[in-house]
């Protein structure tokens, strides 16, 4: 059984870094047209509000990266602590949904509020 949870957690971070990397790729490229048109923080946020768009873009991200960095902290700890309990699985679950929980309310205050 802990070997199945071993490789859907490998899946997890594999597949989430492959979501990541195009997202990561956009949003610098947002972040550096942003700061050649000078824009400022409310010139952005005039854009971004309302905008259902943005807000699935970076909630996907807020997911991926959640996903992507609670299954590798959990293998560091893994690998570290050599520790393979239940414990760490929670652990990791909690910090995934504390990200997560994070991430949502960044991208509601910029896209949504």
């Amino acid at each position: 059984m802990r070997e199945r949870l071993d490789l859907w957690m490998w899946m997890a971070h594999r597949a989430s870094a492959f979501v990541m990397a195009p997202l990561v790729l956009a949003h610098m490229a947002v972040m550096i047209y942003a700061i050649d048109e000078g824009l400022s923080a409310s010139e952005i946020l005039s854009r971004t509000q309302g905008s259902m768009g943005w807000a699935a873009f970076y909630g996907l991200f807020v997911i991926a990266a959640s996903v992507h960095a609670a299954a590798g902290l959990r293998t560091v700890a893994q690998e570290h602590l050599s520790c393979r309990s239940k414990v760490l699985d929670v652990a990791a679950l909690l910090f995934a949904l504390a990200l997560m929980g994070m991430g949502f309310t960044a991208v509601a205050g910029v896209t949504l509020l």
